[in-house]
């Protein structure tokens, strides 16, 4: 349909299938970068404590000016493996960082002894952070239980040991978690982001498929009643003028159906749906057979089935050159089932509307969504071939899950063709 198209054109116009970005507000980068600066303020707190002890260490100037120097650089290279993304950097890239602080990390040792053992954290927390689980984990290890050497070569107590030990491995594991933390608080916000954009594009579906669900049938029910006008006016004015009437509560009803559409037709009804059929199909001159035994049941099965029998109706003035037409509705245990057949399946016939098509495609959608089920297709028979729709609702129905985006209904002639979700 024409409201359809118009729903296409505005989602294309920011560019080839281009998403228009809606404009971030400040408060939605709040979290993220609150979870950056707590994390680059832990790291920066950590360094200002191994750099206090090097200042509270007793040696040649020339030394604390490597040592603060070298501590710079492992600042800056943990603050480089601690954003988001740095374990999907190049191997290479990523080994080279590594072998540049591990080396930054030990050699300092030989000569700042114990006092620089707290940088040791930095690298586990790296190794986690860059390297395989498997592979990470057991050198983090490793980092942590390497710390045994130089309280040995000092002769440190065993006490100081364990601390020199357990501080590292606590120093990684902060390290790693606030890094973590950091880039899933941002992925976290970015999916927000998807996850709105998809509402907001399920929402414009909806209403592209209940304006084409809800207008088709009445439009197409005002082009014939329109042209039956015109064949009557020169010899049957009056029955003219009855047709007009008709026409005008038929614009009425679709303008009523307009406003429906913003609460999705909840309100329809297959009773009037069937009313409607025998209305239109009567001046079409198309014979039609009714058959309904049907128990009260669910409101939104009637509103689907409805939704399923009005397409079915408008399929057949638009795209066939039905004599005849069969409707019958029946409960089945716990499943109402809804039957539309006609005998106007031509193989030759094309509808001249640029919009057509997408209707039974929609109604797959409308039906799987409360549980149910949609057959169409042709049909051969005795009497020749037959276009059959069957639907199968629950006779109480509640959502079971959200409607399919971009499902097609494949038709093959001489059978009957489940929609389903792999089609």
């Amino acid at each position: 349909m024409q409201n359809k198209n118009r729903f296409d054109r505005a989602g294309d116009e920011d560019g080839e299938g281009a998403r228009p970005s809606p404009p971030k507000r400040s408060r939605d980068l709040l979290a993220p970068r609150v979870a950056r600066t707590i994390l680059v303020m832990a790291l920066i707190s950590y360094s200002v404590v191994i750099l206090l002890n090097i200042l509270d260490t007793p040696m040649p100037t020339r030394h604390t000016a490597v040592a603060i120097a070298s501590l710079v650089v492992v600042l800056a290279l943990q603050l480089r493996h601690s954003e988001p993304g740095a374990n999907r950097a190049p191997l290479r890239r990523r080994l080279l960082t590594l072998g540049v602080q591990a080396a930054l990390t030990y050699l300092p040792l030989l000569i700042f002894r114990a006092e620089w053992g707290a940088m040791a954290g930095f690298l586990a927390g790296s190794l986690l952070l860059l390297l395989p689980p498997r592979v990470g984990w057991s050198l983090y290890a490793v980092v942590g239980v390497s710390l045994v050497v130089p309280s040995l070569i000092e002769h440190r107590s065993v006490l100081v040991t364990v601390y020199l030990c357990q501080s590292t491995l606590l120093t990684g594991l902060v390290t790693y978690g606030l890094s973590r933390l950091s880039e899933l608080v941002g992925e976290v916000h970015a999916a927000r982001g998807e996850l709105a954009h998809m509402a907001v594009t399920e929402e414009r579906l909806r209403f592209a498929r209940d304006l084409h669900d809800l207008l088709g049938f009445g439009l197409s029910t005002i082009t014939l009643k329109a042209e039956l006008v015109h064949r009557l006016m020169p010899g049957h004015p009056q029955r003219a003028m009855d047709e007009i009437q008709d026409v005008l509560r038929v614009a009425r009803d679709s303008l009523a159906d307009v406003r429906r559409v913003a609460r999705g037709f909840q309100d329809m009804s297959l009773e009037q749906e069937i009313s409607s059929a025998r209305s239109v199909l009567s001046a079409a001159d198309i014979e039609l057979d009714v058959k309904v035994e049907l128990r009260p049941f669910g409101a939104r099965s009637d509103a689907v089935l409805a939704a399923v029998l009005r397409e079915a109706m408008t399929n057949l003035l638009r795209h066939s050159k039905a004599g005849h037409c069969t409707i019958d509705a029946e409960h089945l245990g716990e499943t109402v089932r809804l039957t539309v057949a006609n005998d106007g399946v031509d193989s030759g016939y094309r509808d001249p509307s640029p919009d057509s098509g997408s209707g039974l495609a929609n109604l797959g959608i409308r039906v799987r969504a409360i549980g149910g089920r949609v057959d169409a297709g042709c049909v051969k028979g005795t009497k020749g071939t037959t276009f059959r729709l069957v639907a199968e609702v629950p006779a109480h129905s509640e959502v079971v899950q959200p409607p399919f985006l971009g499902e097609k209904l494949i038709l093959r002639p001489g059978s009957v063709s489940r929609i389903t979700a792999s089609d």
